[in-house]
Protein backbone atom coordinates (compact mmCIF):
# COMPACT_ATOMS: atom_id res chain seq x y z
CA UNK A 1 0.00 0.00 0.00
CA UNK A 2 1.53 3.21 -1.39
CA UNK A 3 0.83 6.28 0.06
CA UNK A 4 -0.40 7.48 -3.21
CA UNK A 5 -2.44 4.33 -3.14
CA UNK A 6 -3.73 4.64 0.22
CA UNK A 7 -4.82 8.45 -0.68
CA UNK A 8 -7.01 7.36 -3.86
CA UNK A 9 -8.57 4.78 -1.47
CA UNK A 10 -9.95 7.52 1.28
CA UNK A 11 -11.01 9.75 -1.50
CA UNK A 12 -14.61 8.32 -1.38
CA UNK A 13 -16.74 7.13 1.09
CA UNK A 14 -16.61 3.22 2.31
CA UNK A 15 -19.48 0.63 1.35
CA UNK A 16 -23.10 0.73 1.80
CA UNK A 17 -24.42 -1.69 4.31
CA UNK A 18 -27.63 -3.45 3.20
CA UNK A 19 -29.61 -6.06 5.68
CA UNK A 20 -32.89 -7.34 4.50
CA UNK A 21 -35.08 -9.93 6.34
CA UNK A 22 -32.00 -11.12 8.69
CA UNK A 23 -32.94 -13.86 10.76
CA UNK A 24 -30.27 -15.36 13.06
CA UNK A 25 -30.48 -18.63 15.14
CA UNK A 26 -27.94 -19.84 17.32
CA UNK A 27 -27.64 -23.45 18.96
CA UNK A 28 -28.95 -26.29 17.61
CA UNK A 29 -32.51 -28.47 19.05
CA UNK A 30 -33.85 -27.90 22.51
CA UNK A 31 -30.69 -25.10 23.14
CA UNK A 32 -31.63 -23.52 19.98
CA UNK A 33 -32.14 -19.74 20.61
CA UNK A 34 -34.01 -17.48 17.86
CA UNK A 35 -31.51 -13.85 18.47
CA UNK A 36 -32.51 -12.05 15.48
CA UNK A 37 -35.93 -11.80 13.42
CA UNK A 38 -36.68 -9.97 10.07
CA UNK A 39 -34.83 -7.57 10.93
CA UNK A 40 -33.70 -4.67 8.08
CA UNK A 41 -31.28 -2.28 8.25
CA UNK A 42 -29.42 0.33 5.50
CA UNK A 43 -26.48 2.16 6.64
CA UNK A 44 -24.79 4.76 3.62
CA UNK A 45 -21.48 4.75 2.43
CA UNK A 46 -19.71 6.90 5.14
CA UNK A 47 -22.40 6.79 7.78
CA UNK A 48 -21.57 6.06 11.01
CA UNK A 49 -25.00 4.01 12.99
CA UNK A 50 -25.08 3.00 15.87
CA UNK A 51 -26.97 -0.43 17.11
CA UNK A 52 -28.54 0.63 20.57
CA UNK A 53 -30.11 -1.89 22.63
CA UNK A 54 -30.30 -4.18 25.98
CA UNK A 55 -27.17 -6.35 26.72
CA UNK A 56 -28.30 -9.43 25.72
CA UNK A 57 -30.55 -8.25 22.88
CA UNK A 58 -28.83 -9.36 19.77
CA UNK A 59 -26.74 -6.19 19.08
CA UNK A 60 -23.21 -8.35 18.92
CA UNK A 61 -24.85 -11.26 16.56
CA UNK A 62 -25.94 -8.77 14.09
CA UNK A 63 -22.68 -7.30 13.65
CA UNK A 64 -21.07 -10.78 13.63
CA UNK A 65 -23.25 -11.57 10.77
CA UNK A 66 -22.62 -8.73 8.89
CA UNK A 67 -18.27 -9.80 9.85
CA UNK A 68 -19.15 -13.58 7.83
CA UNK A 69 -18.64 -14.97 11.45
CA UNK A 70 -22.43 -15.94 12.02
CA UNK A 71 -24.35 -17.80 8.99
CA UNK A 72 -28.02 -16.38 8.94
CA UNK A 73 -31.08 -18.33 8.25
CA UNK A 74 -33.06 -16.61 6.73
CA UNK A 75 -32.41 -13.20 4.92
CA UNK A 76 -29.32 -11.27 3.02
CA UNK A 77 -26.55 -9.02 3.87
CA UNK A 78 -25.11 -6.57 1.25
CA UNK A 79 -21.87 -4.69 1.81
CA UNK A 80 -20.40 -2.75 -0.79
CA UNK A 81 -22.55 -4.60 -3.58
CA UNK A 82 -21.50 -7.62 -2.90
CA UNK A 83 -23.20 -10.53 -0.65
CA UNK A 84 -21.63 -11.29 2.64
CA UNK A 85 -21.07 -15.33 2.68
CA UNK A 86 -17.73 -15.00 4.57
CA UNK A 87 -15.63 -12.91 6.24
CA UNK A 88 -13.75 -10.82 4.13
CA UNK A 89 -10.78 -7.80 3.87
CA UNK A 90 -13.56 -5.03 3.09
CA UNK A 91 -14.74 -5.30 6.69
CA UNK A 92 -12.62 -5.22 9.71
CA UNK A 93 -13.91 -5.82 13.07
CA UNK A 94 -12.64 -4.07 16.48
CA UNK A 95 -13.63 -5.88 19.84
CA UNK A 96 -14.49 -4.75 23.04
CA UNK A 97 -11.32 -6.93 24.11
CA UNK A 98 -7.97 -6.37 23.02
CA UNK A 99 -7.28 -9.30 20.61
CA UNK A 100 -3.55 -8.11 20.17
CA UNK A 101 -0.35 -10.44 20.00
CA UNK A 102 1.16 -10.08 22.92
CA UNK A 103 4.82 -11.43 21.66
CA UNK A 104 4.40 -8.46 19.17
CA UNK A 105 5.58 -5.14 19.50
CA UNK A 106 2.66 -1.97 18.72
CA UNK A 107 4.72 -1.42 15.47
CA UNK A 108 4.40 -4.92 14.20
CA UNK A 109 1.05 -5.64 15.61
CA UNK A 110 -0.77 -2.41 13.27
CA UNK A 111 1.16 -4.07 10.45
CA UNK A 112 0.23 -7.52 10.81
CA UNK A 113 -2.80 -7.61 8.31
CA UNK A 114 -0.15 -6.03 5.69
CA UNK A 115 2.44 -8.52 6.33
CA UNK A 116 -0.16 -11.58 5.65
CA UNK A 117 -0.96 -9.87 2.07
CA UNK A 118 2.63 -10.13 1.59
CA UNK A 119 2.79 -6.29 1.90
CA UNK A 120 6.91 -5.38 1.64
CA UNK A 121 8.27 -4.68 5.14
CA UNK A 122 9.33 -1.09 4.19
CA UNK A 123 5.72 -0.02 3.14
CA UNK A 124 4.09 -1.43 5.88
CA UNK A 125 6.06 -0.63 8.46
CA UNK A 126 5.84 3.39 6.91
CA UNK A 127 1.89 2.83 6.89
CA UNK A 128 1.79 1.25 10.57
CA UNK A 129 4.02 4.42 11.37
CA UNK A 130 0.82 7.04 9.70
CA UNK A 131 -1.88 4.93 11.18
CA UNK A 132 -0.02 5.50 14.84
CA UNK A 133 0.23 8.61 14.17
CA UNK A 134 -3.56 9.19 13.45
CA UNK A 135 -4.35 7.92 16.40
CA UNK A 136 -2.17 9.48 18.61
CA UNK A 137 0.52 6.68 19.40
CA UNK A 138 3.24 8.19 17.43
CA UNK A 139 6.38 7.08 19.76
CA UNK A 140 4.81 3.86 21.14
CA UNK A 141 6.19 1.93 18.29
CA UNK A 142 8.48 -0.09 20.40
CA UNK A 143 6.13 -0.83 22.99
CA UNK A 144 4.26 -3.95 24.04
CA UNK A 145 0.60 -4.43 24.45
CA UNK A 146 1.11 -5.25 28.59
CA UNK A 147 2.92 -2.06 28.67
CA UNK A 148 -0.17 0.02 27.39
CA UNK A 149 -3.60 1.31 28.83
CA UNK A 150 -6.51 -0.45 27.56
CA UNK A 151 -7.52 3.00 25.69
CA UNK A 152 -3.80 2.68 24.36
CA UNK A 153 -4.94 -0.74 23.43
CA UNK A 154 -7.72 0.52 21.80
CA UNK A 155 -6.18 3.00 19.62
CA UNK A 156 -3.68 0.21 18.07
CA UNK A 157 -7.14 -2.14 17.57
CA UNK A 158 -8.58 0.77 15.74
CA UNK A 159 -5.18 1.65 13.72
CA UNK A 160 -5.09 -2.41 13.39
CA UNK A 161 -8.13 -2.32 11.63
CA UNK A 162 -7.85 0.94 9.56
CA UNK A 163 -4.39 -0.64 7.93
CA UNK A 164 -6.23 -2.72 5.56
CA UNK A 165 -8.85 0.11 4.70
CA UNK A 166 -11.63 -1.90 4.95
CA UNK A 167 -14.86 -0.65 3.42
CA UNK A 168 -16.66 -0.92 6.73
CA UNK A 169 -15.39 -1.21 9.90
CA UNK A 170 -17.63 -2.89 12.58
CA UNK A 171 -17.12 -1.95 16.27
CA UNK A 172 -18.19 -4.17 19.33
CA UNK A 173 -18.40 -1.69 22.54
CA UNK A 174 -14.43 -0.98 21.79
CA UNK A 175 -14.96 1.40 24.87
CA UNK A 176 -17.19 -0.02 27.32
CA UNK A 177 -14.29 -1.44 29.35
CA UNK A 178 -12.68 1.63 29.80
CA UNK A 179 -13.17 4.40 32.67
CA UNK A 180 -15.48 7.47 31.63
CA UNK A 181 -12.66 9.87 31.10
CA UNK A 182 -10.69 7.57 29.01
CA UNK A 183 -13.68 6.61 27.20
CA UNK A 184 -14.92 10.17 26.59
CA UNK A 185 -11.54 10.60 25.14
CA UNK A 186 -11.69 7.45 22.69
CA UNK A 187 -14.81 8.72 21.39
CA UNK A 188 -13.44 11.95 20.88
CA UNK A 189 -10.57 10.25 18.98
CA UNK A 190 -12.82 8.07 16.45
CA UNK A 191 -14.65 10.92 15.57
CA UNK A 192 -11.51 12.65 14.88
CA UNK A 193 -10.36 9.68 13.00
CA UNK A 194 -13.34 9.22 10.62
CA UNK A 195 -12.89 12.89 10.08
CA UNK A 196 -9.60 11.59 8.29
CA UNK A 197 -10.37 8.39 7.18
CA UNK A 198 -13.73 7.95 5.00
CA UNK A 199 -15.50 4.56 6.07
CA UNK A 200 -18.70 3.13 7.41
CA UNK A 201 -19.05 2.40 10.90
CA UNK A 202 -21.73 0.33 12.65
CA UNK A 203 -21.31 0.67 15.95
CA UNK A 204 -22.72 -1.77 19.17
CA UNK A 205 -23.39 -0.18 22.28
CA UNK A 206 -25.97 0.05 25.26
CA UNK A 207 -24.81 3.46 26.18
CA UNK A 208 -27.42 6.24 25.29
CA UNK A 209 -24.85 9.32 25.48
CA UNK A 210 -22.30 7.43 23.42
CA UNK A 211 -24.51 6.32 20.83
CA UNK A 212 -25.83 10.30 20.51
CA UNK A 213 -22.35 11.87 20.55
CA UNK A 214 -21.18 9.35 17.71
CA UNK A 215 -23.37 8.52 15.37
CA UNK A 216 -25.44 9.87 12.17
CA UNK A 217 -27.71 7.54 13.06
CA UNK A 218 -29.37 5.32 16.36
CA UNK A 219 -31.09 2.20 15.19
CA UNK A 220 -32.70 1.31 18.45
CA UNK A 221 -33.56 -2.18 18.50
CA UNK A 222 -35.92 -4.17 20.26
CA UNK A 223 -35.84 -7.03 22.93
CA UNK A 224 -34.64 -10.64 21.78
CA UNK A 225 -35.47 -11.71 19.50
CA UNK A 226 -33.94 -8.66 18.30
CA UNK A 227 -35.30 -6.49 15.37
CA UNK A 228 -34.73 -2.23 14.66
CA UNK A 229 -37.61 -0.72 16.36
CA UNK A 230 -37.50 2.67 15.75
CA UNK A 231 -34.67 4.95 13.96
CA UNK A 232 -33.56 8.66 14.90
CA UNK A 233 -31.14 10.50 12.80
CA UNK A 234 -28.71 12.74 14.90
CA UNK A 235 -28.91 16.34 13.73
CA UNK A 236 -25.95 17.84 15.06
CA UNK A 237 -23.56 18.56 12.62
CA UNK A 238 -19.50 17.14 12.24
CA UNK A 239 -16.89 18.40 13.63
CA UNK A 240 -18.39 17.83 16.81
CA UNK A 241 -17.01 18.79 20.14
CA UNK A 242 -17.90 17.39 24.17
CA UNK A 243 -20.14 20.47 24.38
CA UNK A 244 -23.34 19.07 22.89
CA UNK A 245 -23.43 16.94 25.64
CA UNK A 246 -24.60 19.59 27.93
CA UNK A 247 -26.96 21.13 25.53
CA UNK A 248 -30.21 20.98 25.41
CA UNK A 249 -31.29 19.06 21.92
CA UNK A 250 -28.93 16.79 23.33
CA UNK A 251 -31.26 15.49 26.24
CA UNK A 252 -34.32 15.93 23.97
CA UNK A 253 -32.85 13.16 21.70
CA UNK A 254 -31.86 10.62 24.89
CA UNK A 255 -35.12 11.45 26.58
CA UNK A 256 -36.74 10.08 23.09
CA UNK A 257 -34.16 7.01 22.90
CA UNK A 258 -35.37 6.40 26.50
CA UNK A 259 -38.96 6.38 25.72
CA UNK A 260 -38.48 4.02 22.79
CA UNK A 261 -36.05 1.66 24.94
CA UNK A 262 -38.71 1.58 27.83
CA UNK A 263 -42.00 1.15 25.62
CA UNK A 264 -41.24 0.09 22.31
CA UNK A 265 -43.05 3.60 21.17
CA UNK A 266 -42.07 4.52 17.78
CA UNK A 267 -39.64 7.26 17.10
CA UNK A 268 -40.33 9.63 14.11
CA UNK A 269 -36.82 10.18 12.67
CA UNK A 270 -35.89 13.89 12.71
CA UNK A 271 -34.12 14.30 9.75
CA UNK A 272 -29.73 15.14 9.77
CA UNK A 273 -28.69 18.14 8.82
CA UNK A 274 -25.12 18.91 7.82
CA UNK A 275 -23.80 15.67 7.37
CA UNK A 276 -20.51 15.75 7.41
CA UNK A 277 -18.22 16.25 4.19
CA UNK A 278 -15.22 14.22 5.44
CA UNK A 279 -11.91 15.22 4.38
CA UNK A 280 -9.28 12.80 2.79
CA UNK A 281 -6.18 12.34 5.47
Amino acid sequence: MTPAASARRWESPGGAVEIRGLSVALGAGPRRVEVVRDLDLTVEGGELVSLLGPSGCGKSTILNAVAGYVAPERGSIVVGGEPVEAPGPERGMVFQQSSLLPWKTVLNNVGFGLKMRGVPERERRDASRRLLDLVGLSGFEDAYPAQLSGGMQQRVEIARVLITEPRVVLMDEPFSALDAQTRLSMQALLLDVIRHVRTTVLFVTHDIDEAIFLSDRIALMTRRPCRVGAQLAVPFERPRSAAIVGSGEFAAIKRRCLDALNDGRSIAATPARGRDQRPTA
